[in-house]
């Protein structure tokens, strides 16, 4: 069964790599991401409007801090924005703690830690412990 669950989450992360280089630096591709991420989830169709919403509020968030430290000028507060994307991840998975079922958020999760979505309060490899109500 832990085999399983391996190849599932390995299979998951290459399809995950594909999906992001796809998407390639012009953001063009949102759609097909998250069409993507819904299939690697295993979005329902209700779940899909939800999990979009809540990954383009904190895309907004990550881009307002970035545009706020551009804007200061000078030398960035590494420190600061390192905690600022902590906590963006941390609301944004407790946020989709109460759409995604259990499975959904730990293959999220893994997601999320395998291609560097933003670092977690609990070290490497730690994620915020947060428990579906789905």
């Amino acid at each position: 069964m832990k085999a399983l669950m391996t190849a599932t989450v390995v299979a998951l992360a290459a399809l995950w790599a594909g999906a992001a280089l796809a998407g390639g630096p012009g953001g063009g591709n949102q759609a097909s991401h998250m069409e993507k991420l819904a299939i690697l989830l295993d979005l329902t169709d209700a779940q899909k409007p939800q999990v979009e919403s809540i990954l383009q509020g904190a895309h907004a968030q990550m881009k307002a801090l970035f545009e706020q430290s551009k804007a200061a000028g000078g030398k960035p507060d590494f420190q600061a924005l390192h905690a600022a994307r902590q906590q963006i991840d941390q609301d944004t998975v407790t946020k989709l703690s109460g759409v995604l079922s259990a499975t959904q958020l730990k293959k999220f999760q893994t997601l999320q830690q395998m291609h560097g979505f933003g670092h977690r309060a609990g070290g490497p490899g730690g994620a915020p412990a947060v428990t579906p109500q789905q």
